[in-house]
């Protein structure tokens, strides 16, 4: 059996794993990145962020073009779109990226390898390439970083027909007359309103009380709504139950007030959530230990219980976020290098929803922060105030920003609406810096932009506002 000897070997070839190769790289360690799946890159550009967003553009877009330009004395008529040819489109982003990532690899140094590798040893690991030839692997040290897969709940197989996952969802080869969803979350609502804006009768079940569970309330109606002019009905405080095929329709049989209702459509898909690859690379081989939710338990170097076996990414919790992976990448591979002072020092990991309107989340919410005890001050600014907005046709949508009552730190920034996932960088930074409503509201913003609603909302939480009306005291 031949012998690969690596200072590094990666697991995982995502937005952690292969992160962490390139910078690997850049500081001269000689590495490997290993993927079960033939596709670098992992979930997150394969069938998740990137083609997902790609498709919720084209439906955007396509929406646009029917209805959003009549007031602005723009008319079309007899839009169609050709699904096979938005897959084909779809299916080029990806495979630009991946080729992109394999050019970085390559010209950093980088080798990689697809195939299954199992860990037998602190520093040896068995790998089975794609084509059967099997190898050890001899390593210093290792990165696990093998992500997550899609929850199953209890009879709701997926059989790729009647009862689909996310991954399923990208890859339809024609858009479904209806869908019943089974999750409200971030993957189920951004990939149900592609299709609802398609004209599939859309029904969302959802077991909490809300869509969007963790977003304020305010957020999630306002998503609600712009789905129910889609048409699609929405049920919360729901516990899907069973289901069953009706000649060429699934039936849903889920409960709701207490009675049981029942829903039918093409196809039923599943999206309540992911749950973490902490089995099946051999960590159990060598003693790494779990945590009680099943993910790999880190320090804030991200070394296991193993020193120099590290772990990154979806596999050592929430959040369960392409760019979290990343920076884990980082922080791995710059402690493998010997950097003394890197470790997991965030101050906040911003979020991002791609349903319409967008949904940004960097820091507390104002439930967050009160449950936490915390005095605060809030402010809200509507994106209707907003010249840029009203130019655009876009004015659904709100920012609100949390502060330290006291020392006006900034703790939180909810954005709702257009383009909501560029501007909550901003707010992100603000909270890093550890930034305060006046390092906000006394940075010139420029007008007519979006943008300026981050330096209007700082305002209105000082009682500053001057596009709307301030509450009098």
């Amino acid at each position: 059996m031949s012998v690969l000897t690596y200072d590094t070997l990666i697991i995982g070839a995502g937005p952690g794993g292969y992160v962490a190769a390139i910078r690997l790289g850049q500081l001269g360690i000689k590495t490997l990145v290993v993927d079960k799946d033939k596709a670098l890159g992992g979930v997150c550009l394969n069938w998740g962020c990137i083609p997902s967003k790609s498709l919720i553009q084209m439906a955007k877009t396509y929406e646009k073009t029917l209805t959003g330009t009549e007031k602005m004395g723009i008319k079309v008529s007899g839009a169609t779109f050709d699904w096979a040819k938005t897959q084909e489109w779809k299916n080029g982003i990806v495979d630009s990226l991946t080729s992109g990532i394999a050019q970085l690899l390559k010209g950093n140094g980088v080798d990689h390898r697809f195939g299954t590798a199992t860990l037998t040893s602190s520093t040896t690991a068995d790998f089975v390439e794609k084509s059967g030839e099997k190898l050890t692997i001899q390593f210093k040290n290792c990165i696990i970083a093998t992500g997550s897969s899609p929850v199953q709940i209890p009879g709701f197989t997926f059989d790729k027909k009647f009862v689909v996952d996310s991954t399923d969802l990208l890859e339809l080869k024609e858009v479904p007359k209806s869908l019943v969803l089974i999750g409200g979350g971030v993957i189920g609502l951004e990939l149900g309103t592609v299709y609802a804006k398609l004209g599939t009768k859309l029904t969302v079940v959802e077991m909490m009380d809300q869509v969007l569970p963790g977003t304020s309330k305010d957020v999630a109606q306002l998503v609600e709504r712009k789905l129910k002019r889609n048409k699609a009905d929405i049920f919360v405080s729901a516990k899907a139950k069973s289901w069953k095929q009706v000649g060429k329709e699934a039936e849903l049989t889920f409960e709701v007030g207490g009675k049981d209702q029942i829903v039918a459509g093409e196809m039923i898909a599943v999206a309540v959530g992911r749950r973490p690859n902490s089995k099946g690379f051999g960590g159990e081989n060598i003693g790494i230990k779990l945590t009680d939710r099943g993910f790999i338990e880190v320090n804030d170097k991200l070394q296991t219980s193993v020193p120099n076996i590290y772990a990154i990414g979806d596999v050592v919790g929430q959040p369960m976020l392409a760019h979290k992976a990343s920076k884990e990448g980082e922080i791995a591979a710059e402690n493998i290098a010997g950097h003394k002072y890197s470790t997991k020092d965030i101050q906040v990991i911003p979020g991002v929803i791609f349903c319409d309107p967008e949904v940004g989340i960097a820091g507390l919410t104002e439930d967050e922060a009160k449950k936490q005890g915390k005095k605060i001050k809030v402010g809200k600014f509507p994106y209707g105030a907003l010249g840029r907005a009203k130019s655009t046709g876009d004015i659904e949508g709100f920012a609100r920003i949390v502060a330290d009552a006291e020392t006006e730190r900034v703790l939180g920034v909810e954005i709702v609406g257009t383009n909501a996932s560029d501007m909550i960088s901003e707010a992100a930074l603000a909270i890093e810096m550890g930034a305060t409503l006046d390092d906000i509201q006394l940075t010139v913003h420029p007008h007519p932009t979006l943008g300026e609603i981050m330096m209007e909302t700082a305002k209105a939480a000082k009682g500053e506002a001057v596009h709307i009306l301030n509450p009098k005291s």
